[in-house]
């Protein structure tokens, strides 16, 4: 980020008081004023509740732009990424900048590869978990779990531990998310594979049984790989903001991460791809679709529509075209008769077709399509978010890496607006 030399100008109505404020650009986005001298020079501070006109930090990792249906990691489109890269290629590229060349894209792969089991204790943590607890609970629980098993090297000043912490927690947290999805099913767990690549692993670890062989099918690999890469970074988001504040204090990265799936965990956030399920199950069947259409239509009916439309895309989700293609190629392979996701194809169409939903720009977004994907390919609602964290824990490390390598970077402190009660004395309690 660099001085633009424009300056925006603070005027005190009532002393005529000017205060220059410096604008900052980046490489590509919106100019920023730079209020870090507001107080200092005025003694107020700027208010933003939710952030959504602040930036709170410089970053290269990722670029959205919402009008145009944008999305840049470290300069590549989402959709050259999701067609011609693997989820592991991307990982590198937010961790390091550019993308491998063939010598560091195998180092990289068989570290991540070699680093994927946990330690065997680590199993002791699930059976303390009650049997129906959410996988979204044990998850943060066993993410956090780590530290006590990888603390003492962690350094985070060092370069080279930052590093070993990163590659263990990209390795690792499919073998944890699987792991709670195991105990949730009562099965047993499932070690990983060194003879699969990331998403197969994953796939194995998830649906394989002692009982038979299990072989993974190629097209929902790739539909995997795909939904992990789309998931991967999506910039300043609020368990990403979450995992930066909490990293900001020094903390170890295992918390930091466990920090940003709690944040995650919110049905405004990761939540969305399973509310999309759950409002499928409420209309029930396609004979339905058009009461259902009509109450979304009524401001004054609670029914509200998920998948459709984004709150930073205003046009559409370059990664729901990706997600369209890869959802219908995974319906086509499994052949599933599911009234579940013949509705969910017919609101697809509708949505397309409709002058309301076009109006509204109400397109099918990245959630719609990858809540029928992972139902398609047998994971309960409650597997979605966690899902949502094994891909976006890449994203979380990225930008714990980036923050800690800032120099500019301060531990986060937001200020507030205070509106409780002014100074007051104390009355003894028999007086009250």
């Amino acid at each position: 980020m660099s001085e633009t030399g424009k300056s925006v100008f603070l005027v005190d109505k009532q002393t005529g008081v000017e205060t220059e404020l410096p604008v900052m650009g980046g490489t590509i986005g919106p100019e920023v004023v730079d209020i870090r001298s507001l107080y200092g020079s005025t003694g107020m501070f700027t208010y933003d509740p939710g952030y959504g006109a602040t930036g709170s930090c410089e970053s290269g990792l990722t670029y959205i732009d919402g009008e145009k249906g944008v999305l840049l990691h470290r300069g590549y489109p989402i959709e050259q990424l999701a067609e011609q890269s693997d989820f592991l290629e991307v990982a590198y590229l937010l961790l390091n900048g550019e993308l491998p060349n063939v010598a560091e894209k195998a180092e990289f792969d068989e570290a991540i590869t070699k680093h994927t089991m946990v330690h065997e204790q680590l199993s002791q943590f699930y059976r303390g978990f009650r049997r129906d607890a959410h996988p979204m609970a044990i998850l943060c629980g066993v993410t956090g779990a780590l530290s006590s098993f990888y603390h003492d090297p962690t350094d985070i000043a060092d370069p080279k531990q930052r590093m070993i912490a990163s590659r263990r927690l990209i390795a690792k947290m499919p073998t944890l998310a699987a792991m709670a999805y195991k105990y949730s099913m009562g099965q047993p767990f499932n070690y990983p594979r060194n003879d699969l690549n990331y998403a197969e692993n994953f796939l194995q670890m998830c649906f394989a049984v002692p009982a038979e062989d299990y072989e993974v099918d190629p097209v929902l690999a790739k539909a995997m790989d795909k939904i992990l890469i789309l998931h991967a970074d999506h910039e300043q988001n609020a368990s990403t903001s979450t995992v930066r504040l909490a990293g900001s204090s020094g903390a170890n990265p295992f918390a930091c991460i466990a920090a940003g799936i709690a944040s995650l965990w919110g049905p405004a956030h990761g939540g969305a791809n399973e509310a999309v399920l759950d409002m499928l199950n409420e209309i029930g069947d396609k004979s339905r679709m058009a009461e259902y259409v009509n109450k979304a239509r009524d401001k004054n009916d609670p029914f509200r529509l998920f998948g459709f439309g984004h709150r930073v895309y205003k046009n559409f989700d370059p990664r729901a075209k990706v997600m369209r293609e890869t959802c219908h190629e995974v319906l086509g392979k499994l052949g599933i008769n599911d009234p579940l996701l013949e509705v969910a194809m017919e609101l697809e169409d509708l949505a397309l077709k409709d002058q309301y939903f076009i109006d509204k720009k109400l397109y099918p977004n990245v959630d719609f399509y990858s809540g029928i994907i992972l139902k398609a390919l047998g994971f309960p609602t409650s597997m979605f978010t966690v899902l949502f964290a094994v891909a976006r824990t890449v994203g979380w490390i990225s930008q714990w890496k980036e923050m800690i390598e800032d120099p500019t970077q301060r531990i986060g402190r937001p200020r507030q607006l205070y509106t409780g009660p002014s100074v007051r004395d104390y009355k003894d309690l028999s007086s009250r």
